[in-house]
């Protein structure tokens, strides 16, 4: 069908790609993400191709074009194309040969239809070609109008081609959907969830954290819970109502902590579940010890949010900040929020050097008489100038003396 050429086409780029590589005996074309996220009237950040050539022509067609091509997935037949810097992933048709729900075994293919047919949702299968023309061999364009999430064909053939398709479902659900999910695929999922249980934990990992990185996050894991998939994939206990408090657009990682960071131990059990990196363990744990220093203190004023931000960090601050907010929905959190965010990190000004400069011994004694000048520095409201901090250490020295 020609409804209107896309605007991405227009890019000289991918013009460039298709003078090499589409025409004499070969058919290249846009599919996936970008034709429907330009339908949906989204962002397209990627273009990613298919094409009836084998990688091998792909490989001889853009070096006879003066492109540079590198086989980043030549075993599933996808070949990366380099044009002005920019990489364009060109995947040769496929059809499936076997699968046990994990993985496929394929063969090259020239059907675009068949290649269609073997995706997941009716609004991923569409293409477009050199001239504009939408092929739409799955009703995707139907789907896209109503803003309807649909599996191709047989929801449960779909699902147990590859498990990971439930997480996909409801991902795409929160993304774009509007309206009730669709009543045969939450049919099949229930049916087949146990095959949740056999997927990698990175994959499940990956899905989950797209899936909170949209409006939607809240509805949808709302619409997980309610059909048992919600627990096992998090490994322990959740709280759904802190999520529907907490900004749409907060990151992904703040919103898994509103939905599973009920206790510090929560950090390494999500970090072991879902394979978190070290980095985003890190802040889920400093963000469970702020909001036990948060707990019960009700809305801190600015002397206590340096306080926090001395002891824990920026981060570790508005997270812990945000999440309360959440759960106290009487007091105005405003402020709190802005000074966490534009107060300068506290640093005692002084250190164990200082202190032996003024005749203290190394050992034990030292790091206590740190401690002590920490607390009387806090409680002295954070003074920079000389004389306060001398004055400070004068009176922790008089403690602390031998």
């Amino acid at each position: 069908m020609k409804i209107g050429s896309p605007s991405f086409l227009d890019d000289t780029r991918l013009r460039r790609l298709f003078e090499a590589l589409d025409g004499n005996g070969e058919d290249l074309r846009v599919v996936g993400g970008a034709v429907r996220n330009h339908f949906m009237g989204r962002p397209v950040s990627e273009i990613d191709l298919a094409t009836t050539a084998v990688p091998e022509t792909i490989i001889a067609r853009a070096a006879a074009s003066g492109l540079k091509s590198v086989p980043t997935g030549i075993e599933h037949g996808t070949v990366t194309v380099i044009v002005e810097h920019t990489p364009f992933e060109i995947t040769t048709l496929r059809e499936d040969v076997e699968t046990d729900g994990r993985r496929a075994k394929v063969l090259f293919g020239r059907d675009f239809e068949k290649d269609a047919l073997r995706r997941d949702f009716t609004f991923n299968a569409l293409s477009v070609s050199a001239d504009g023309t939408v092929y739409d061999y799955a009703g995707g364009m139907t789907d896209i109008e109503g803003r309807h999430v649909r599996f191709i064909g047989d929801p449960a053939t779909r699902i147990r081609e590859d498990y990971l398709r439930i997480l996909r479902y409801f991902r795409f659900h929160a993304a774009f959907a509007e309206g009730e999910a669709d009543a045969a695929a939450l049919k099949a999922i229930v049916e087949d969830r146990a095959g949740l249980e056999g997927l990698s934990r990175e994959r499940v990992r990956a899905e989950l954290m797209k899936l909170l990185d949209t409006a939607q996050a809240h509805e949808t894991l709302a619409l997980m819970s309610g059909l048992g998939l919600l627990m096992p994939l998090i490994g322990g206990v959740f709280c759904l109502t802190r999520l529907s408090a907490l900004s749409a657009q907060a990151d992904p990682l703040l919103k898994l902590a509103a939905v599973a960071l009920l206790k510090r131990e929560d950090a390494a059990r999500l970090q072991e579940v879902l394979r978190l990196s070290n980095a985003e363990t890190q802040r889920l744990s400093r963000c469970a010890h702020t909001m036990d220093a948060l707990h019960g203190a009700g809305v801190p004023d600015a002397q206590r949010i340096r306080e926090l931000l001395l002891h824990f960090g920026r981060q570790a601050t508005l997270d812990a900040l945000h999440l309360a907010q959440t759960q106290d929905h009487e007091s105005d959190w405003t402020a709190a929020l802005a000074q966490a965010a534009d107060l300068p990190e506290p640093k005692l000004p002084v250190g164990g050097a200082d202190l032996i400069a003024r005749g203290m011994s190394p050992g034990k004694g030292l790091g206590e008489a740190l401690a002590h000048l920490e607390k009387a520095w806090i409680a002295a409201g954070f003074p920079e100038d000389q004389q306060g901090i001398d004055a400070l250490l004068t009176g922790m020295l008089r403690t602390y003396a031998k």
